[in-house]
């Protein structure tokens, strides 16, 4: 059952034109250059979302405040994808880390944390002078 609150807003192309202060021609360009990605509705009439608009606001202040052209956006685009999956990756990395290392050894770590003095497990080695010293 769907509320209020889950239903997603959508805005026409004219709309969405109307707000941003640009021809409905440009999101045309836009999406067939693959910068964004409007839903279609039955009658294939585009509708943007919330994340629609949020990434053509960064395309235009990249293109209007920054003076980057079309593909300078498109590489920006795609490093930012590129780090947000990295960023994810890494996220899950962590995590998997964090339950086959530490899992189960909390007890171990919070008395090491609590020590007056922290040492590392480590083996005594010795050293052996020369009888010139």
């Amino acid at each position: 059952m769907n509320t209020r609150k889950d239903q997603k807003k959508y805005y026409h192309i004219s709309n969405v034109a109307r707000t941003y202060n640009i021809h409905p021609q440009t999101l045309r360009l836009y999406e067939r250059e693959g910068l964004l990605k409007p839903s279609r509705s039955e009658g294939n009439t585009r509708l943007y979302s919330e994340d629609d608009l949020k990434r053509l606001e960064l395309i235009l202040n990249l293109m209007r405040d920054l003076g980057v052209n079309l593909a300078g956006v498109e590489v920006i685009l795609n490093m930012r994808n590129k780090i947000e999956q990295i960023e994810t990756e890494v996220n899950e990395f962590l995590e998997y880390i964090r339950k086959e290392y530490f899992e189960g050894r909390e007890d171990e770590f919070e008395l090491r944390r609590k020590a007056l003095v922290r040492i590392s497990p480590a083996k005594i080695i010795k050293i052996e002078t020369s009888e010139r010293d």
